[in-house]
């Protein structure tokens, strides 16, 4: 469902001169699969995921994304996804379903689908309470909630999540979480980056190590388990940077 490639991009920095920021970074994310991508920050995470949304260009290298190439057929593949971005911005006059009514016009929904696929939506994710309350009513986390559904309302095969879950608190957090499984279980290709360990370590398939641009390792928990020789994530993911003999000094200390 998603083939990358090779995928470069880089910048020029008036101070550092020439960035890569994500430097010949090749994975495939299958159907009903949940793909992670991790690293800390600035290590190309976003940068990828942008890519992949057609967002940005790239430098070098490509993807395909349910058949279409993100350089030269980028409608397809915005057709195809559904790309939820760490600074989606709202419009605060309209409620939740006027949102997600507004979205689904976008998406070309109509008629009868539109109004079912609204409510299929905010059902899903336990948004009746608030679905027509004005968005700048809401909390932070009801807010990433209409997020997530306007990013989902053209049901689309491939879902592009830029931490969905940064800054909740842990039932909103458990809400996105379930959403995530049920889009697996309908065999849909979910890739999406994450601080949080604990969240992929339960939620992912794979997962993909990034750091200064560059795949370090990619595979299931064991995996990564096996290669390293640690049993937590977060340990795993230290390891995978380098950073692992430093993190066990700093505890001792």
């Amino acid at each position: 469902m998603i083939r990358v490639t090779g995928l470069s991009k880089t910048f020029v920095d008036p101070k550092r001169g020439q960035v890569h920021a994500v430097d010949h970074v090749s994975f495939d994310v299958k159907p009903g699969e949940i793909f992670g991508l991790l690293g800390p920050n600035a290590a190309g995470k976003t940068t990828t995921l942008r890519m992949l949304a057609t967002v940005m260009k790239p430098s070098e290298g490509t993807a395909v994304l349910n058949g279409h190439d993100i350089v030269r057929e980028a409608e397809g593949v915005r057709a195809s996804i559904g790309f939820l971005s760490g600074d989606m911005g709202h419009y605060h006059r309209l409620t939740p379903r006027e949102t997600l009514r507004f979205f689904a016009e976008l998406n070309g929904l109509e008629g009868a689908r539109l109004a079912a696929r609204v409510e299929e939506i905010i059902k899903l994710l336990d948004m009746q309470s608030f679905a027509d309350t004005k968005v700048d009513k809401l909390s932070t986390g009801l807010r990433q909630r209409v997020a997530v559904a306007r990013t989902v309302i053209h049901d689309p095969p491939i879902l592009i999540l830029d931490e969905p879950t940064s800054g909740l608190d842990v039932p909103t957090a458990q809400v996105i979480e379930n959403f995530i499984l049920n889009a697996k279980a309908q065999g849909k290709c979910v890739m999406f980056s994450t601080h949080v360990m604990e969240e992929a370590e339960y939620l992912c398939d794979r997962i993909a190590v990034i750091h200064e641009g560059k795949i370090k390792m990619t595979g299931t928990m064991e995996d990564l388990r096996a290669a390293t020789g640690k049993q937590r994530l977060r340990e795993i993911f230290l390891d995978l940077l380098g950073l692992g003999s430093t993190a066990r000094r700093a505890h001792a200390l």
